[in-house]
């Protein structure tokens, strides 16, 4: 599969970033170049279609009209980011894998008329962008609900099935995904940017470093096996799962999978959320749902999966420094400096306080 899907991409790497699209606003049409290259590569009639801005986060994504009706999503990833075609195309060989689960809803990949899952559409100024599309898929995503907790229990359920499937699967030749290790985290280099640039006072930001500090304590002494580290979606959080109208979820972008600590998507679950007075309801419902799968959680566990919610919020601050407000619901960004030091605060006086 992996063979068929990079088949048709170049080898070469074009580095630049999603500043190409910075001028759009939400539900703005797509730029025509892409427009076009979208409706050629998936034999679309452009005089029936639209392609309209959805969000800019680590890629821009774009809902695809036809006839005035929502049929599909188009990721179009910024040439080179963490790993260029081959990792988007072992992106879709695990997605095409896990719908092997019994009882698990997740996005359909639509092929392009070549029978590729990815193509590469140029720019005006000839750079290949890597793009992606699946089916549309109708209702409400989670982080548009008020309280999303009661369906908390069912990610930890897919979660612990995710990682299971994780642990036995053989990989495909060629296979190529990234880490999501303390350095991709947190580090002088981090991924999504220094939470420490973050506009916070040096009493709060050496609350944060204290709690960090004593989160990595913990994860310096955990190891890296089959069991507690493999590839994972990185990014199950509520923006990433749609509830239709008869209460089926359905889990979309796995653009952020990796490899990293299986725990590591219990920390992501609660995104940029655990300041909210619910975050526990969401903690206790996930792990609830986590163990009816995978078996009770060790005393070494709960300390892991607690600090890695600390370091993740850090993470995420810093996802905040150099990421459009828009990416998030209308104010979240705006609370998530003042939210994690509150974080620390908690942390620090009690590790496992969201399990509580």
């Amino acid at each position: 599969m992996m063979q068929a899907i990079v088949s048709l991409l170049d080898n070469p790497v074009d580095v630049v970033s999603l500043s190409t699209f910075s001028d759009l606003t939400k539900g703005a049409p797509a730029p025509h170049w892409l427009f076009r290259g979208v409706c050629g590569a998936w034999g679309i009639e452009p005089e029936r279609a639209e392609l309209n801005l959805i969000t800019v986060s680590e890629n821009a994504t774009f809902v695809l009209l036809l006839d005035g009706r929502p049929e599909g999503v188009v990721r179009v990833s910024q040439p080179g980011y963490v790993g260029g075609p081959e990792a988007v195309a072992s992106e879709i060989a695990w997605l095409a894998a896990l719908h092997e689960i019994d009882g698990v809803r997740l996005i359909d990949p639509v092929p392009t008329v070549r029978g590729t899952f990815v193509t590469k559409i140029r720019d005006l100024n000839g750079v290949g962008w890597m793009v992606v599309s699946t089916k549309f898929v109708e209702g409400t995503v989670l982080e548009d609900l008020d309280d999303p907790s009661r369906y908390y229990r069912t990610i930890g359920e897919w979660s612990a099935k995710f990682h299971e499937q994780s642990r036995h699967w053989n990989r495909p030749f060629g296979f190529k995904r990234f880490n999501w290790g303390i350095s991709d985290m947190v580090g002088a280099s981090p991924r999504w940017g220094r939470w420490e640039t973050a506009d916070l006072s040096d009493t709060d930001r050496h609350l944060c470093e204290h709690a960090l500090d004593a989160a990595l304590a913990v994860m310096n002494t955990y190891p890296r096996n089959n069991h507690t580290w493999g590839l994972i979606h990185a990014d199950l959080r509520p923006s990433n799962i749609i509830r239709a109208d008869n209460g089926d979820l359905t889990v979309i972008d796995f653009d952020d999978a990796g490899y990293s600590w299986y725990l590591y998507d219990y920390a992501s679950s609660l995104s940029f959320v655990e300041h909210k007075p619910y975050a526990p309801q969401l903690a206790k419902a996930w792990l609830d749902g986590y163990v009816s799968v995978a078996g009770p959680m060790s005393s070494e566990e709960l300390h892991v999966m607690s600090a890695l919610s600390m370091i993740r919020r850090l993470q995420m601050l810093g996802w905040t420094t150099n990421h459009r407000e828009d990416a998030l619901p209308e104010g979240l960004a705006a609370e998530q400096a003042a939210g994690t030091v509150q974080c620390a605060r908690n942390y620090l006086a009690d590790a496992q306080w969201l399990l509580r």
